[in-house]
C-alpha cells in the first residue's frame, strides 16, 4: 500500500476514535455522569487527536537530491515539481510543509537577521508581524514553482554581521561562507520558510521538514535540540556517487544518530542511482556496484544494510509524471515509500495510542467507580427498606437512627478527609517549589551572572556543568515530592475503601523519568558543542554564554513547562476519584436517611420506594452495560488488528 493510502487509513482511524471519544463525551453529559474535569479531559484528547500531526525530516548536505526526493514521493501528482531542484543549493533555510485551515495558502518567510536576537524560531511563530507573507496561487503549478523559489534566496552582509547572525566565515576555497571580491560574504535571506500548502496528506496532518546541509543546521540548533529529535521519521540523504562523505558523517553522528544509537523511523537513502546505470554494464554488474556502495554506507554508519534504501529520486518523479511503471519499479522508489508508511504510521499510532488509553481508561475507571458507588448505595437502600417489610414503627425508628448514626460517623471522618487535602496542598506546593519555573528562572539567572563574570574557560564550564547538576536536582527532589503524595494517597484510599466502603481503586501512578532522560540528551548536546576545550579557547566569552542561552537553557526551560503541566494533570486525576467518592458517598447516606423519613412519616409506602429504587437500579445497569460497551469499542480501535482492517479497506 503507497504511503498516501496508509496515511489516509491511519486518518480514518483516528477520526473514528475522536467520534467515539465525542460519542462518550456526550454520553456522560446526557447521564449526569461527568464533571467540569472529566469534560476538559475529554475535551483535551479531542483537541490533541484533531490537531495530530506526523513529522517528517529531510536531511542531507547540499546536491544530495533532497528536494527531488520530496517532489517525488510528495508531489508528483502535481504533473511537475514543486519544490525547486537543480544543481546546486536550493534549499538554503529550513522549510516546513504543512496546512493550517486558518491561513490562507502562501509561504511565510522569517527574515535571516532575527538570528541577532535571543529568540528562537518556535519563539517567532507567535508573532506573525515579523513573518514576510507571499500568497500562493495553487491553481497554478508554474506560479507555485516561482514563489517556492523563494527559499534558495540569499544576501550578502559583511563578515561581521554573517559572525552576528551564527555562519563561520573561512578563508578557503572550502569554505561554504568565505568573503567574496566585494568584501562580502553570501548567507541565507531567510531564517525560516512555513509553505501552507492544501496537499491532501498535509490536509490530513502530515508535515515536512526540508533542511539545508551541515552548515545551516549547526547555525540553526533548534533543528537540532528540538526539531530533529522530535521527528516521526528522519530521511538521511546520501549520493550513490560519493557515498558517505566526512560532512555526510558528521551530520549523522552529531545530529541524527546522537549518543550513538538511531531510532525507530531513521532511514538512510542513498540517492542518484541512475548515475550507475551504464550501457556498457550488464543488469547484474549495476546491481553489484549499488550493493556494494549500499554495504559501505551501512558500514560506516554502523546500520544493517536493510535500512539503506538505494532510489533514485529524479527517475521516480519522471516515471510517476509519464505513468511509467517500468521506470518507477526502476528508480527504486516505491520499496522506499512502503518503508516508510511501514515505520512512520506504526510509530505515531503507538504514540497516539498509548497517550489515549492513559486518558480515555482513567475517565472510565472513575465513571464506573461512581456508577459501582451509586449501585452499591442503591442496593444497600433496598436492603433496608426490605427488611422493613412487615416490621412495626419501632423497627423504622431503629434503622433511621443507625443510618443517622452513620452519617454522622461519615462526618467525623470527614475531618481526616479536609486533614488530608491540606497535607496535599502543602506537599503540592513543596512539589512546585522544586519543578516550577519559578525556581528555574533563579537558576537561569544565576548561570548567566557567573558565565558573564567568568574571567577563565574553566569558570564558563563548571557554569554550564552546575546548572545541568541543580536542574537535575530539582527533578530529583520533584521525584520525592512525587513519592510522597502517592503514598499518602494510597495510605488514604485504602482506609476510606476499608471503613466507607468507597470503591476507590489505586492511585494513579506519575515518573518524571522523561524529563531526566531530556536533561541528558540536553547536556550531552551541550558537552559535544559548547563545553568543550575547543569551543571555550577558541570562542569569545559573551558567544558561548549566548549559544548556550539560546539553544539550551530555553529546551530545558520547555522541558521544564511539560512537566509542569503534566504534574498538574497528575495531581488533579490523583485527588478527583477521591473527591468524587466522597461527595457521592455523603449523597448516598442522605438518601438513605430521606427514604427512612419518608417510610417513617407515611408520606412514602414502603412498596412504592422499593419498586421506585428497582427502577432506578436498572437505569444504573444498563448504564455499567452502555459503559462496558463504549470501552470495548474504543479498546478494539485501539488493538493492532483495527489498523490491518483499515488499511485491508
Amino acid at each position: 500500500m503507497s504511503l498516501a493510502n496508509q496515511f489516509a487509513a491511519y486518518t480514518a482511524w483516528r477520526t473514528l476514535l475522536s467520534n467515539d471519544i465525542a460519542g462518550f463525551q456526550a454520553w456522560l453529559g446526557e447521564n449526569e455522569l461527568s464533571d467540569g474535569q472529566i469534560d476538559l479531559r475529554l475535551s483535551q484528547l479531542q483537541e490533541r487527536l484533531r490537531e495530530d500531526r506526523l513529522n517528517v525530516a529531510f536531511v542531507a548536505e547540499f546536491s544530495r537530491g533532497k528536494s527531488e526526493l520530496i517532489n517525488a514521493i510528495f508531489f508528483a501528482d502535481y504533473g511537475n515539481r514543486m519544490l525547486p531542484s537543480s544543481a546546486g543549493r536550493t534549499t538554503m533555510c529550513p522549510t516546513e510543509l504543512l496546512f493550517d485551515a486558518g491561513k490562507l495558502p502562501g509561504i511565510e518567510l522569517l527574515p535571516i537577521q532575527t538570528r541577532a536576537s535571543n529568540a528562537g524560531v518556535s519563539e517567532y511563530k507567535r508573532f506573525p508581524e515579523e513573518w514576510t507573507v507571499l500568497p500562493l496561487d495553487i491553481d497554478s503549478p508554474e506560479s507555485m514553482q516561482d514563489a517556492l523559489r523563494h527559499v534558495s534566496e540569499t544576501t550578502r552582509v559583511t563578515p561581521e554581521e554573517a559572525g552576528r547572525l551564527g555562519f563561520e566565515v573561512g578563508a578557503g576555497e572550502i569554505d561554504l561562507y568565505r568573503i567574496g571580491d566585494d568584501g562580502l560574504v553570501e548567507v541565507p535571506r531567510w531564517r525560516h520558510a512555513l509553505i501552507n500548502f492544501p496537499h491532501p496528506l498535509l490536509k490530513q496532518g502530515l508535515v515536512i521538514l526540508d533542511t539545508p546541509g551541515l552548515n545551516a543546521i549547526g547555525a540553526e540548533p533548534e533543528l537540532t535540540l528540538s526539531q530533529l529529535p522530535n521527528a516521526h521519521a528522519v530521511l538521511f540523504i546520501l549520493a550513490a556517487d560519493t557515498g558517505v562523505t566526512q560532512s555526510d558523517l558528521t551530520i549523522w553522528k552529531e545530529h541524527i544518530c546522537t549518543g550513538g544509537s538511531t531510532r525507530r523511523g531513521r532511514m538512510v537513502v542513498l540517492n542518484k542511482i541512475d548515475g550507475q546505470w551504464d550501457e556498457l554494464k550488464t543488469a547484474a554488474e549495476i546491481e553489484a556496484e549499488i550493493n556494494r556502495q549500499v554495504e559501505s554506507c551501512a558500514a560506516i554508519l554502523d546500520l544493517p544494510t536493510t535500512q539503506v534504501f538505494p532510489v533514485s529520486a529524479q527517475k521516480g518523479l519522471v516515471a510517476k509524471i509519464g505513468g511509467d511503471a517500468d521506470l518507477l519499479a526502476r528508480s527504486r522508489l516505491p520499496a522506499l515509500e512502503a518503508a516508510l508508511s511501514g515505520e512512520l504510521i506504526p510509530a505515531k499510532r503507538d504514540i497516539v495510542c498509548e497517550s489515549t488509553e492513559s486518558e480515555f481508561g482513567d475517565v472510565v475507571r472513575r465513571v464506573r467507580g461512581l456508577l459501582d458507588s451509586r449501585l452499591s448505595g442503591l442496593q444497600e437502600q433496598l436492603t433496608e427498606l426490605t427488611e422493613l417489610r412487615g416490621k412495626n414503627r419501632g423497627v423504622v425508628e431503629y434503622m433511621m437512627g443507625k443510618v443517622r448514626a452513620e452519617k454522622e460517623e461519615f462526618e467525623e471522618g470527614l475531618q481526616r478527609y479536609y486533614a488530608v487535602r491540606s497535607v496535599f496542598s502543602t506537599l503540592t506546593n513543596n512539589l512546585f517549589a522544586h519543578l516550577g519555573l519559578d525556581r528555574l528562572r533563579q537558576l537561569t539567572g544565576e548561570t548567566r551572572e557567573a558565565m558573564l563574570d567568568a574571567t577563565f574557560s574553566k569558570t564558563l564550564s563548571v557554569a554550564m556543568h552546575a546548572f545541568f547538576v541543580q536542574s537535575r536536582a530539582a527533578l530529583s527532589n520533584s521525584g520525592r515530592e512525587v513519592g510522597e503524595i502517592l503514598a499518602m494517597m494510597e495510605a488514604v484510599y485504602k482506609k476510606f475503601s476499608v471503613e466507607h466502603g468507597l470503591k476507590l481503586g489505586s492511585p494513579t501512578s506519575f515518573s518524571l523519568l522523561r524529563y531526566e532522560k531530556e536533561l541528558d540528551r540536553l547536556e550531552a548536546w551541550c558537552d559535544s558543542h559548547l563545553n568543550t576545550m575547543v569551543s571555550l579557547l577558541t570562542h569569545d566569552k559573551k558567544n558561548i554564554t549566548q549559544k548556550f542561552f539560546e539553544e539550551v537553557a530555553i529546551q530545558v526551560r520547555r522541558a521544564f513547562e511539560r512537566a509542569n503541566k503534566d504534574a498538574e494533570v497528575w495531581l488533579r486525576a490523583i485527588m478527583a476519584p477521591m473527591e468524587t467518592q466522597v461527595r457521592e458517598h455523603q449523597i448516598q447516606l442522605k438518601r438513605r436517611l430521606e427514604s427512612i423519613k419518608r417510610i417513617h412519616q407515611a408520606t412514602d409506602t414502603l412498596e412504592d420506594r422499593i419498586a421506585e429504587l428497582e427502577s432506578v437500579g436498572k437505569v444504573l445497569d444498563q448504564q455499567l452495560a452502555r459503559l462496558d460497551a463504549i470501552e470495548l469499542q474504543v479498546r478494539d480501535l485501539l488493538s493492532p488488528a483495527q489498523m490491518e482492517e483499515l488499511r485491508a479497506a
